[in-house]
């Protein structure tokens, strides 16, 4: 019997639904106070509210689905730093002379809700609906900035001191996003959180700094200028965002790629309908459970998919595609066939040492057979293959004897026997990081 399908509403965490509904309040707030007072200085708050909206009609997906709307961040944080606009009508106080902003933390946070709202009609008209724990963690870090920001303005503080609390505040929202998107993260993939912390950083701190440096500029600018600077300052981040865009395009269609030359095989007959997909995604969760980064995790994936691939050059095939019941010889020289057709890409060396490596066993006979001693430890101890490579060798182990059964007591044997020749053949650690997956998988 196939379990049913998930509603929308089902798939979203428990820290999903917290900052969802923590972001809500702050809409529900901002708009009773700011329909109470009326907008201070309506037309600034349209300006900004528009590039808000543009912002998010031109968001993106950054790899590890990942949504970010750069334009509408450096906007929006833009708008919660902004000092002043243009230098009509200053007050004595105002820096640089301008007509000082006087819009409340409130009043941001009801421009870029709007905005946001706005800028998403066009996506949902066309069957996009954006991600609601994204939509509320770029919400949520404004308001942060706005906060902490706005009662600064009042205080008439010489404009270098600004600059420099522009450039904490400006921090400070960088590491509130990183920090909840982690949280997040780590609930939805079931990683630790020091682990999606880390890929956070990696994937977003460069965007993060370019968003945050144009949101700045754009407050200054707009301060000495008056609006005519959001045109001209928010050129930077549009060209940041197309490179990124360009960098997530190329990711995806050589993940695309590998998916399609990773069915080679199966359509050739050499190996069991699903068993690269299978393999990737065992070999994907164990690779999380044993504390692997992102970029490690992707290289895992495509060497995972293309493992088999060394199998075209076999004559005859192997029963059931099953390369563990193939003598070693036999399986070290598919894993260096694969290697050398993959290395033909140009840009996947270090896949392809991983599909090479992953025939080899945990250890030799030799290491696994040697008594200690003070004549042994100078012997020179083989170095093992690398984790990726043997996360694949027992993922692939696996499913070459489980296959797409649903046997619960298949598994477990397979499990026990595979522990067995933990050894020398396989890692001990990783055959237990597949025990925890594959239990868990039973139980959901």
């Amino acid at each position: 019997m196939r379990p049913r399908e998930r509603a929308a509403w089902q798939t979203i965490d428990s820290g999903q639904l917290l900052l969802i509904a923590t972001a809500g309040l702050f809409v529900i707030v901002a708009i009773t106070q700011v329909a109470a007072v009326r907008l201070v200085q309506p037309d600034i708050a349209i300006i900004f509210g528009v590039l808000i909206a543009l912002g998010e009609l031109f968001r993106m997906v950054m790899p590890g689905n990942r949504e970010v709307a750069p334009i509408a961040s450096a906007g929006a944080i833009g708008y919660a730093m902004l000092v002043g606009v243009g230098p009509e009508n200053a007050p004595p106080h105002a820096p640089l002379g301008v007509e000082a902003a006087t819009h409340s933390p409130l009043q941001v946070v009801a421009v870029t809700a709007a905005g946001m709202v706005v800028g998403s009609l066009p996506h949902i008209a066309v069957g996009r609906s954006p991600r609601p724990d994204a939509m509320a963690r770029r919400l949520f870090t404004v308001a942060v900035v706005a906060l902490c920001f706005r009662p600064l303005v009042s205080l008439h503080l010489p404009w270098q001191l600004l600059l420099l609390l522009m450039g904490v505040v400006v921090v400070l929202s960088c590491c509130t996003d990183v920090v909840i998107a982690a949280m997040i993260r780590a609930e939805a993939v079931r990683v630790r959180f020091g682990i999606a912390l880390r890929d956070e950083v990696d994937a977003k701190m460069a965007l993060c700094a370019a968003t945050s440096a144009t949101a700045m500029l754009i407050a200054v600018a707009t301060t000495a200028m008056g609006e005519a600077a959001l045109l001209i300052f928010t050129v930077p981040i549009l060209v940041t965002q197309f490179a990124f865009r360009r960098y997530a395009g190329i990711r995806a269609t050589y993940l695309q790629t590998v998916r399609a030359l990773s069915r080679v095989t199966e359509v050739g007959g050499y190996v069991e309908a699903g068993h690269s997909h299978r393999v990737s995604k065992l070999a994907v969760s164990m690779g999380r459970e044993l504390g692997m980064s992102e970029e490690e995790l992707l290289e895992l994936e495509y060497a995972a998919l293309m493992h088999d691939i060394g199998q075209l050059s076999l004559g005859d095939p192997i029963p059931g595609g099953a390369t563990v019941l193939a003598s070693p010889a036999e399986q070290r020289r598919i894993a260096e066939l694969g290697a050398e057709v993959i290395k033909q890409t140009g840009v996947l060396d270090r896949v392809a040492h991983i599909v090479q490596l992953s025939s080899h066993p945990y250890r030799t006979g030799h290491e696994a057979a040697a008594p200690g001693g003070e004549a042994d430890a100078l012997v020179p101890r083989p170095v093992p293959p690398p984790l990726a490579g043997r996360i694949i060798k027992v993922a692939n182990a696996y499913d070459d004897l489980v296959g797409d059964s649903a046997d619960r007591d298949r598994g477990v044997a397979v499990l026990e026997r595979l522990r067995l020749d933990s050894a020398a053949e396989y890692d001990p650690t990783v055959v237990e990081a597949l025990s925890r997956v594959v239990d868990r998988r039973t139980r959901l």
